[in-house]
Formats: C-alpha cells, sequence, structure tokens
C-alpha cells in the first residue's frame, strides 16, 4: 500500500490537528471529520485506510459509528480513542470488533504501533482476497460433474457417496476426480482441497 491513509474522526479541533501532526510526520496520509455522522456521509467515497475515532462524541459515539459501519459492510479497520475510565466502552468496542484502544492521553508510539497494526490487517485481508481470487478462477476450468466431484470431497464424502447422490458409478467418480486433479495441477487430496477452501467452496454450501 504505496500510500496510507488514517481516517480521524473527533469532535476536538485540537485533538484532531495534533494527531493529524503527529501522523503526517510519521509518513501518514490524513483525512479528518469533526463527528462520526461527517465521516458516515464521506466513508463510502473514502479511500482504504484505518479508522481512528473518539469514542466519546455528540451525536452518534463511537460505538455506534462502527456499528453502522458494520451494517453498510464497511470493513475499514477501527481503532478507538478512549478518555480514562472507559475501560467498559472499550471492551466493548473491541468486542465490537475494533482491533485496539488507545486511551487519552496517549504516547505516540502507542498510537503509531496500533495505526501500524491496522495495516498489517489491510495487507493481510487484500492477500487473502487476491489468493480466493485466484484460486476461484484456477476452479473455472472445471466442468459442471467435476464441480459436483469436488464439492463432495469437501463434504467428507468418499467416492460412493458421491457416486450414489450423483447417479453415477464409482468408477466415474474416480475418472473426474483424477480429470480435476490433473486440470487444478494438484498431486493430493489435500491440496485440492486446500484450494476449494481458499475459493469458499465450503462457506457456499
Amino acid at each position: 500500500m504505496d500510500k496510507r491513509i488514517v481516517h480521524v474522526v473527533d469532535d476536538e479541533e485540537a485533538i484532531r490537528r495534533s494527531i493529524g501532526f503527529m501522523l503526517k510526520t510519521s509518513g501518514f496520509a490524513v483525512h479528518s471529520y469533526s463527528s462520526g455522522d461527517d465521516f458516515l456521509a464521506a466513508v463510502k467515497s473514502a479511500e482504504v485506510g484505518c479508522v481512528l475515532m473518539d469514542i466519546r462524541m455528540p451525536g452518534m459515539d463511537g460505538l455506534e459509528v462502527h456499528e453502522e459501519m458494520r451494517r453498510r459492510g464497511i470493513t475499514l479497520p477501527v481503532v478507538v480513542l478512549t478518555g480514562h475510565g472507559d475501560v467498559n466502552l472499550a471492551v466493548r468496542a473491541i468486542k465490537g470488533g475494533a482491533i485496539d484502544f488507545i486511551e487519552k492521553p496517549f504516547e505516540k508510539a502507542a498510537l503509531i504501533h496500533a495505526i501500524e497494526d491496522a495495516f498489517r490487517r489491510i495487507e493481510e485481508t487484500n492477500k487473502d482476497q487476491v489468493d480466493a481470487d485466484e484460486a476461484r478462477t484456477r476452479l473455472a476450468v472445471l466442468t459442471p460433474r467435476e464441480r459436483d466431484v469436488l464439492e463432495g470431497l469437501v463434504r467428507g464424502d468418499p467416492n460412493k457417496t458421491i457416486a450414489y447422490a450423483l447417479g453415477i458409478s464409482t468408477r466415474t467418480v474416480e475418472v473426474h476426480r483424477a480429470n480435476l486433479m490433473a486440470k487444478l495441477g494438484r498431486r493430493s487430496l489435500s491440496d485440492v482441497l486446500h484450494l476449494a477452501f481458499t475459493a469458499g467452496i465450503d462457506r457456499d454450501k
């Protein structure tokens, strides 16, 4: 990721400015929002990055904003800023999917560590998506019947059970199984299953 963007959501201008300066001098690009509503209004077109969000704000608080993000399917990693004594809110935020929380007043090292961790999550998610896309592309070469056999193997069914379910002979299942392994360039069943799981076949069923 060439440009690492942090979306700072805090109702206090002084906090936004100090965090913005701290992050910019550490090599991050910063987009600031004075309320959760402002952020949600812009997030659909916002660039991919990490969200650093105050937990206590007028209007929608940080927990409510994060809940709305999840409802909309927005998966940007969130680090919440909490005041002293907001441990209960911090725990709720973590349970709600936030990856970390930072207590005010915070040290620069702690803030940067949390932000770096958020970007590692983004990179891992991106890699997982690339791997899944590549696996689905590989599986696209299979015929419908080979796909049926593969789905039986994913369920853990033996050849005889797959044959019965598909109304074909066990020998035919064995042929399809050998063909699909050759097409996929896999030498073992475990390799085939790993590819299928990466493509999400187990989740499709």
